[in-house]
Parts: structure tokens; sequence; C-alpha cells
């Protein structure tokens, strides 16, 4: 694959590349450039995660190796209950590899960090505190207001949670951080930080954040606005059934945002099309290769959103099959860290 194919291939689906030029200046330079992503483990995932996978796997595939950062002190930074720490890391350590099985994915150069296995050695913490001494608290605040729940009555800790992930990005030895758009001043920060420290800046890859089933954004603290991974086949029908999916209208609809961004994705990989099945009388089942075809099929209201709606909860389903093989294990996992 040349540098060009692989840019195109990253790009795909993605929101912003800052910049896309030094992007393709490492893809030319670099034989195996590293990339990571780092998520505290806060709230339990859910199938909103699976944009990121999906785009990491674009990474893999573009030769890159690819580091996931589970940032345990992160989450405590973000109010995470200590005490429950390592089990919630546990989860995620087992159910984000079933989501790389879930799509297929190759994940010989993929790799697991823990926070805490490199963010309390002496140089990073040293590291943190030089940085704290450069930062004023507006601009702190400012480079976590999209990710950190400060509340009404804020904590230090929000604060600190912007450095260190700019420090991550040094730490992991990664040439480029790729994140949500929600993660956009904070990866700004970095760009404009870690140079302060003497660190180079990186490049920073940006994906959309997808509406949830009630058009807001898919939030693990708001069960009606996402499926769950550990969601069975009823629940799953049920929630998306439910689900916000007005005729003709794409603004905030999480129906069409998850079938662009992951199921057709997907399909496309794949070279299988979308098929949404309906008794005869309905008019029998009907197929679509791309998602230009149903976004273009929906606004004519050619396609009804309830059979969008089956369409897309069987494909949920059929993805979320690997969780329900290890139901048990991870309901056990889910229990201790979910109480």
């Amino acid at each position: 694959m040349k540098p060009e194919e692989k840019l195109e291939l990253i790009k795909r689906n993605c929101q912003e590349i800052v910049t896309e030029e030094e992007l393709l200046e490492l893809l030319k330079k670099k034989k195996q450039p590293l990339v990571y992503i780092g998520t505290a483990v806060t709230g339990k995932p859910h199938i909103a995660y699976f944009t990121w996978v999906l785009k990491l796997a674009d990474f893999l595939k573009a030769g890159f190796k690819v580091k996931l950062l589970l940032a345990d002190l992160h989450g405590a930074l973000d109010n995470c209950p200590w005490d429950v720490l390592e089990k919630r890391y546990k989860y995620y350590s087992v159910v984000i590899p079933l989501m790389f099985k879930a799509i297929g994915a190759d994940i010989n150069n993929f790799e697991i960090i823990k926070g805490t296995d490199f963010q309390l050695k002496k140089d990073y913490i040293i590291d943190t505190l030089k940085l704290s001494t450069m930062t004023t608290i507006h601009d702190a605040t400012k480079a976590a207001s999209d990710v950190v729940k400060f509340g009404d009555n804020p904590k230090l800790s929000g604060l600190i949670y912007p450095l260190m992930q700019a420090l991550d990005e040094e730490y992991l030895g990664v040439d480029v951080q790729y994140g949500g758009a929600d993660q956009r001043k904070i990866l700004m920060y970095a760009r404009e930080n870690l140079p302060k420290l003497g660190y180079k800046a990186r490049v920073e890859v940006m994906t959309p954040i997808i509406p949830g089933l009630t058009g807001k954004k898919m939030s693990a603290s708001d069960p009606k606005s996402k499926v769950d991974l550990l969601d069975d086949e009823k629940t799953v029908i049920d929630k998306i059934k439910k689900a916000y999916c007005e005729a003709g209208v794409i603004e905030d609809n999480g129906i069409l945002a998850f079938l662009k961004h992951v199921i057709m994705t997907i399909k496309m990989d794949r070279g299988e099309k979308f098929i949404i099945e309906r008794p005869e009388k309905f008019g029998g089942n009907i197929e679509f290769s791309s998602y230009e075809e149903i976004e273009a099929a929906f606004v004519k209201k050619e396609l009804h959103p309830l059979d969008l709606k089956n369409g897309l909860a069987r494909e949920i389903n059929i993805l979320l099959s690997v969780f329900q093989k290890n139901k048990d294990k991870l309901n056990k996992l889910d229990g201790e860290a979910y109480v």
C-alpha cells in the first residue's frame, strides 16, 4: 500500500487531521509508525466504541503499531471511585479485544497498556509538575472542558487530566494520537505545550462523535441513548425500535450515524450488502451496497424508519454475538466493575 493510499484509509470517516501534510510525510518516512488512543476506565463500553475500534483497525491495515491506553489514573481523575479502578480496567481489557474479534480485525500489531504501568514513574511525574508550571488554570480548564465531568463544584483532578494526556504521547513513544472530536481541545493543548518541554508535537487524528439513540451523544450514563455490549437480542431490538429516527431526517439520527460509521464500513470492507428483511406483502427484502444509497432512500422517504431499524437491529445482534458467547464470564466481570 502506497503512502497516499494509507492516508486515504486513515482519513475515511474522520472529522479532522492536524495535519494531513504531517501525516503523509510520516507515512513516507516511517515503515511502521505508532498511534495510540486512550480511554479512561470510567463508564461501561457500548456500541459507539466500535467507531474507534474500526479506526484503529484502519491504522493496523495501514501498517501502524497500535497502542490502546487503558487509562486507569485518568478514570480516577474523572471521578471514577478508586476502589473499582482495577475491576474496570479488567473489564475493559477483556471486552475491547472482543470488539476487534467481532469486526474480524488482525491485531498482531495491537497492544494494551495500563496507565499506572508508566504514569507513576519519576520522570513522568516530574514532567507533569513541569507542565503544571507552564499551564494556566484557564488553559487547563479549557482543554479538559469537553471531556472531564467538572460539575457544579469542580475538582483539581480535572485540571491534571489534560496535562497527563499530553505527556502520554511522549511516554508511549507514538507519532500519532487518535481520539474523538470531543478530545480536540486536549489534542491541541498537547501540540502547543509538549514542545515547551523539548518534545515534538504529534499528528492528531479525530473522528466524529456519533449521536445516540435519543439523538444526543451516546453516553454510558444514559441507558436510553446506547446499546450495551452485553445486551441480549431482544433488548437490542427493543432499544432500536424506541430510538429517535424521524422519517427523512438525517440530523441527530443515531440510527443512520451508526450505519455509516460502523455497519457499512464493515460491509464495504467485506464486499457485503446491507439487507433489510421484509415479508413479501410489504415489498420483500431490500438491499443496499453503500451508505449513500441508504441515506438517499431514507431522505426521499422510500425507506421507512421501522424497516431501517429492523435491519440495523439485526446487524447489531450479529456484531454482538461474540459477547453473548462469552456471556457468563462477562456478566461476572461486569457485576464486579459496575456495582
